[in-house]
């Protein structure tokens, strides 16, 4: 009989872990529900079998965490009767789990002891659909063939080539290949025909330090820094090199904006997307660059349509109030708290002293807004171009059935012979910049807003098409289309345009200084400085501790959650233990103090977005980063607090036009 206990723990694995990050395949969560993953494990690490970190087993080898093979399930697409090879039995957990999904398995384990183990424990759990057997891994089991499907486990080198002749033509192999220090890559290969192969990256995928070692592995790793004192000269360097202050609101900016200089685009980021203090300060540092050196736009890590109704609102413009409020849908406190609001009042008072050609514009980089973008590019060419704006809503009627949930294009596309809807938004997005000549004389503003909403439609398309294994295909996609829209909005205003970036760490940070380029992707901060040089002025925040605003899984509920201390052995640690409540460190003039040669080694650095799992903060929230390669200025907020979201009590009696609305 089922644990109570363990029972209990399952199922909160399955939904915390798993199905709140997107696995929504119904049998590979009921089959997880099912499977009693502690039964699999040593009894020295049961305790541990619900939580998200790999489990060490017996022979040294690590189980993976569930959402690792949830993934890995999701992707080979089972159905119920097909028949599917496993390279890589282990204890046999991943192999139990496929038994649930397919009626017969056959699994490959190329460590004896293991396999005789495994085959022991399925004998006594009755599982008499698993066969399995000792052998080389790129051997397979070619005589029981063919498969629909061949799963390889994280872990286990095989020869894809050797083991794809064994699927059946439809059959799909996944593989989970190391790609960089505790990621795997996922890559999934389809057999065509008998002779045609096709490949996708699906996912890159961190392995979680086992049960227990997190620790012991950081501690050894900053062991000989810690024993020498080095962490000590260290944070007493940083801190004479830094800029003190004991309240934001009071930080002289005066030296950061000399720093800044001449620089044409300025990137702002943040370590968690609901800590006030990273907003209030962001807030001033902007504010300074419009009135004293003549910013023209801010543009931020939110959906283009949305932000067109703060840029209506701050700009004073003539366009009648949206049928929608900004900022709306989850995360809605992202951007719409009271902080962004002050940034919002000021900046309309602002432009209300200043020639309408000299306001300061408001634009959003991101591209999730895919139906609201629709909209926007119907309303233009309802007023325009009648003609165009029919076969614009033929083209986009192929998106139409998922708009209340753009995932499930995803999930549809992934379907054998579902088209998709690329070539209908791309014609679209081809017809309007044929028309650029006689549209942009209508109304330059108006056709650049229906334009970059096409492109958004386009991008955001494709996004969604990859998105579903959070491949490093999405991420690029992503970031490449907020430079995009970046670089759009700097020429369409002149080449003597100039822009504050308004976005996470994570996005304005040079990914080259982080594991990130590691697993192939980049971002905007990379391909700002690749184009912009020194041109380009990127200031990245971190804290130690306090409260933060997040939901615990997406779509969830916002809450103010406690921010856990931040690890031994990270960045920010070194700056907690300067021992100031904020500090201003210039990394593009670092004194040269030999005790400040440890900020260039590569650190654990915290990243929180708008969910925080504080249960397994390691895995999480934390990667490898170089601080001084990934930032030109670093700003620390040593205790921090959660921003305040806009409810609509707080909004009662403001006029129509305000963007937030109630």
């Amino acid at each position: 009989m089922d644990h109570p206990d363990y029972a209990r723990r399952r199922q909160n694995m399955v939904r915390e872990q798993i199905a709140s990050r997107g696995v929504d395949d119904e049998r590979v969560l009921e089959a997880l529900q099912q499977v009693a993953r502690e039964a699999f494990v040593p009894e020295s690490a049961r305790e541990a079998a619900y939580e998200e970190v790999s489990l060490r087993l017996d022979d040294g080898r690590l189980l993976p965490q569930a959402h690792v093979l949830a993934v890995a399930l999701a992707a080979l697409e089972l159905r119920a009767g097909e028949k599917v090879l496993e390279i890589g039995t282990g204890c046999g957990y991943g192999s139990a789990v496929l038994a649930r999904l397919a009626a017969e398995v056959r699994t490959v384990e190329p460590d004896a002891r293991m396999a005789e183990r495994a085959a022991s424990l399925f004998a006594r759990l009755g599982l008499r659909e698993l066969h399995v057997r000792h052998g080389e891994a790129s051997a397979g089991w070619e005589e029981q063939g063919p498969y629909d499907a061949i799963l390889v486990q994280p872990g286990v080198e095989a020869s894809a080539q050797a083991l794809r002749a064994q699927l059946r033509v439809g059959g799909r192999l996944v593989m989970a290949q190391p790609a960089a220090a505790a990621v795997v890559e996922l890559v999934r290969t389809r057999r065509v025909s008998e002779l045609r192969f096709e490949s996708e990256d699906l996912a890159d995928l961190r392995i979680a330090p086992a049960a227990g070692e997190a620790a012991r592995d950081g501690a050894a790793r900053r062991g000989a820094d810690a024993a020498a004192g080095a962490q000590a000269r260290l944070a007493a360097a940083v801190g004479r090199a830094g800029q003190a202050f004991e309240d934001l609101d009071a930080a002289d900016l005066e030296p950061l904006l000399r720093r800044i200089g001449r620089a044409r685009v300025v990137l702002i980021g943040e370590a968690t997307h609901g800590t006030s203090e990273f907003y209030r300060m962001r807030q001033r540092i902007t504010r300074a660059l419009i009135e004293k050196r003549g910013f023209d736009f801010v543009a931020v890590e939110g959906d283009w349509p949305d932000c067109a109704r703060i840029d209506q609102y701050v700009r004073h413009g003539e366009e009648p109030a949206a049928r929608w409020k900004a900022f709306a849908r989850f995360p809605s406190w992202m951007w719409r708290n009271r902080e962004v609001a002050e940034f919002v009042d000021w900046l309309r008072g602002f432009n209300a002293l200043q020639r309408p050609a000299l306001r300061t514009a408001f634009h959003g980089l991101d591209l999730y807004s895919l139906y609201g973008s629709i909209e926007r590019v119907l309303d233009y060419l309802e007023r325009v171009d009648p003609a165009t704006a029919r076969l614009a809503r033929q083209r986009y009627g192929c998106l139409s059935p998922w708009e209340d949930d753009p995932a499930g294009y995803a999930r549809a596309t992934l379907t054998a012979g579902y088209r998709s809807c690329e070539a209908d938004v791309v014609a679209m997005l081809g017809e309007l910049l044929h028309a650029r000549a006689s549209y942009g004389g209508y109304d330059g503003e108006r056709f650049l807003d229906a334009l970059q909403n096409a492109r958004l439609v386009a991008n955001a398309e494709r996004y969604y098409r990859t998105m579903y294994y959070g491949s490093r295909e999405s991420w690029n996609l992503r970031d490449g289309h907020m430079f995009e829209t970046l670089r759009t909005l700097l020429d369409f205003r002149g080449p003597r345009s100039r822009a504050v970036v308004w976005a996470h760490n994570s996005h304005v940070g040079d990914s080259a200084a982080t594991e990130m380029a590691l697993r192939g992707e980049f971002n905007l901060g990379r391909l700002c400085r690749k184009a912009f040089g020194e041109q380009a002025y990127t200031i990245g925040f971190g804290t130690h501790a306090g409260q933060v605003a997040a939901a615990e899984s997406w779509g969830g509920d916002m809450q103010v959650m406690d921010l856990r201390p931040s690890l031994a052995g990270s960045h920010e640690r070194v700056f907690h233990d300067c021992g100031v409540p904020g500090l201003l460190l210039p990394m593009r003039e670092l004194a040269p103090d030999p005790d400040l040669a440890g900020l260039r080694e590569s650190r654990l650095q915290r990243a929180v977005g708008v969910l925080y799992r504080p249960r397994t903060e390691m895995a999480s929230h934390y990667f490898e980063s170089v601080l001084p390669e990934q930032y030109d200025e670093y700003i620390w907020i040593d205790r921090s607090h959660a921003v305040t979201a806009l409810d609509s009590l707080s909004l009662e009696g403001q006029p129509d036009t305000y963007p937030f609305g109630v």
